[in-house]
């Protein structure tokens, strides 16, 4: 059963995006609705949290995965031809625009997440694609090699400190994490001996490259523009998530200096049902931690693990505005710290 609300809830807004890329209204309105108010609404009405998959292997999980991949690239077309022709009004770009965004950042995201921590290379190959199509092909690998190994401390670009804002954050993130991820990468294809030209960060700025023709093609200049746009709206949105997820939790360091092992207090979680569902299960961050390779169905939500207030989403809107996030979350920081 929990296969079909993650199918329903992330395929819905390819279709409604799509016709809204196509026809316009209403279906631009209702990809919107969908992405930003029924999930919000569905969050506060549903109480029961979506449970976890039975089972070791989850074939259906990765279909899904790969047709949400796939949908991405072709809604990325669809959407930067759409936005850069005459057939649609200006409120139905900007209806277009939010909903096509909220999808690569929210749902895309999730997805590309879950990929590249899948063991099969065509899956990695997959799901770094998608974070291509974002322009975002580094956190592919400071993801991974970075954020995993250093969560929660000093060293990572991408866990948020207690206190910092959001719009502090983001630009330390961004360029930290891809200077971290080149730095890591580099070292691995040293040791291996490796030549430069297939380093992935070659792959990721080609693919930025490629990406950025293929938008030129379809629209000329305007689609580069909307290409750009749509992109830095994803990775604001991706950026987000890992600032909300381990924002102000520290991992103590050890008698030798190394920090210690990643626990469930070192990552913020959210049990809510329909954005649990839209996003893979992502908000289950603390089990995604503890095991990077257990597929989204079975992440389960620990009853020690640290409990955002509302949902992801709600909590991202949050934090775009520091003195609200700070009022809402720095006194849940301080009784974690000093229970």
């Amino acid at each position: 059963m929990p296969m079909l609300f993650f199918t329903v809830a992330t395929l819905t807004p390819v279709a409604l995006i799509a016709a809204g890329a196509l026809a316009g209204a209403p279906w631009v309105w209702l990809a919107l609705v969908w992405m930003t108010a029924l999930t919000a609404t569905l969050d506060a009405v549903v109480r029961r949290v979506l449970p976890a998959t039975q089972g070791d292997e989850f074939p259906a999980a990765n279909a899904l995965s790969v047709a949400i991949a796939l949908s991405q690239l072709a809604l990325m077309v669809l959407a930067v031809r759409a936005l850069s022709g005459a057939w649609l009004g200006g409120w139905e770009k900007l209806a277009l625009f939010l909903a096509a965004g909220l999808f690569f950042g929210q749902v895309g995201n999730a997805n590309a997440h879950e990929l590249i921590h899948r063991a099969q290379r065509w899956l990695r190959g997959l799901g770094i694609a998608a974070y291509v199509s974002v322009l975002f092909g580094h956190h592919a690998s400071a993801h991974v090699l970075v954020h995993h190994v250093r969560a929660a401390t000093r060293g990572d670009p991408n866990s948020a400190r207690a206190g910092e804002g959001f719009w502090r954050f983001l630009p330390r993130a961004w360029a930290g994490s891809f200077r971290e991820g080149l730095r890591e990468e580099s070292a691995r294809r040293r040791r291996a001996g490796k030549p430069v030209l297939t380093h992935p960060y070659v792959v990721y700025l080609a693919g930025a490259l490629a990406t950025v023709a293929i938008a030129a093609t379809i629209s000329g200049w305007r689609g580069v523009l909307w290409l750009l746009a749509l992109a830095g709206y994803a990775q604001l949105q991706i950026l987000m998530a890992d600032y909300v997820q381990h924002y102000g939790l520290t991992r103590a360091l050890r008698d030798n200096g190394r920090p210690e092992p990643v626990a469930m207090r070192h990552s913020w979680n959210s049990g809510h049902p329909a954005s649990s569902a839209l996003m893979l299960n992502a908000p289950r961050h603390s089990d995604h931690h503890a095991h990077p390779m257990r597929p989204y169905p079975a992440l389960t939500l620990p009853g020690d693990a640290p409990l955002l207030p509302y949902s992801l989403p709600v909590m991202a809107v949050i934090a775009t505005i520091p003195p609200l996030w700070r009022r809402v979350m720095d006194p849940r920081v301080a009784r974690l710290r000093d229970p």
